[in-house]
């Protein structure tokens, strides 16, 4: 699957938000982890507040989880590691059984 086609990790920030800065080793950890599988770019709300708005940003820290041009799951607030990884094994890890 090429970059472009990979699942979308949209993690909105801001320089003035202590928990969103607390966030960034843990988005840094999920980016290596799922290498190859989902992309995580990180917007800064100050700097691109259309971005924010278009995405329906109602508070920072917030991750959006796009996938075919959709936001199909968000987090909104300082997310642990088990509540990230969760939203990301729903969406992108086929957890459903064989057909029998």
């Amino acid at each position: 699957m090429s970059e472009d086609n990979l699942p979308l990790l949209v993690f909105f920030t801001s320089r003035h938000s202590g928990p969103a800065r607390r966030m960034e080793s843990l988005l840094a950890h999920i980016e290596r982890k799922e290498r190859g599988s989902l992309r995580v770019k990180k917007v800064d709300v100050d700097e691109r507040p259309d971005l924010a708005k278009r995405f329906l940003v109602a508070e920072v820290p917030s991750l959006a989880l796009v996938k075919g041009k959709r936001i199909v799951a968000r987090l909104e607030g300082r997310s642990t590691k088990p509540k990230i990884e969760s939203m990301i094994d729903l969406h992108l890890h086929d957890k459903t059984p064989a057909a029998a």
